[in-house]
């Protein structure tokens, strides 16, 4: 993992940041994310501290070679004054593809013409909502935000198109009714009941806010931001 270090936080000294998310493109389904050339390994940490604006844990993206690590260097001990709401738990990743549709990025015409569709799938299935059958909840690469209160796109101040979704990072995996539709069946008690935790990696961004984190793919610098979204 790679140690990286933030500068200008509420310490005189540097601040190690926290390992988020790390993914070999040989452990991906094809397409899910494309990968830079020369590069097979995305690894995504953060700064764990609250900073003003916005309210969150500020991401960094890199875009490494597996072959060229030499040596992999121990994890540095997290600041006790960051927030440990920040500071993931490990886990194991097994990569899965789903599909899923839009909600508030949903083209008004195409939204008009499914509305009959939405209506009878909750007629069918009264505990769940439209939504439930969208977006995918939880930390996912690739795939569509799924925004809590508001859309929160980010313009590439480079070439100023719309930058693309990366990552989400998210508070829970689920909720109280959304695991009936997307917790895998290696989650599920033997009544196929929800058998494990809504928030695994033990994140809390904002309640139950998210990180969304966003790349350019047409400036070759790769440049990315984020956007921060609770309640």
């Amino acid at each position: 993992m790679h140690s990286g270090f933030s500068d200008g936080l509420p310490s005189s000294s540097r601040v190690p940041m926290v390992p988020v998310v790390q993914a070999f493109r040989s452990d991906l389904p094809p397409g899910v994310v494309p990968f830079p050339e020369g590069a097979d390994l995305l690894q995504v940490l953060w700064c764990p501290f609250t900073h003003e604006f916005p309210a969150s844990p500020w991401p960094a993206v890199f875009w490494r070679d597996s072959a060229s690590v030499q040596a992999v260097l121990p994890a540095p001990p997290t600041d006790p004054a960051a927030a440990r709401r920040h500071v993931p738990a490990p886990c194991v990743v097994h990569p899965e593809r789903v599909t899923e549709y839009p909600t508030w990025d949903l083209p008004e015409d195409l939204a008009d013409e499914w509305r009959d569709d939405f209506r009878r799938l909750r007629e069918a299935i009264p505990l769940l909502s439209f939504s439930d059958f969208a977006e995918a909840p939880g930390i996912k690469l690739g795939g569509y935000p799924s925004w809590f209160t508001e859309q929160g796109w980010v313009d590439c101040e480079g070439c100023g198109r719309r930058m693309d979704h990366l990552l989400t990072v998210a508070s829970r995996e689920c909720d109280g009714t959304s695991w009936r539709i997307w917790l895998p069946l290696e989650d599920r008690d033997e009544d196929g009941g929800r058998a494990v935790p809504v928030d695994p990696t033990g994140l809390d961004v904002g309640s139950v806010g998210s990180v969304y984190i966003f790349e350019c793919r047409t400036c070759p610098e790769r440049p990315f931001d984020h956007w921060y979204d609770s309640c």
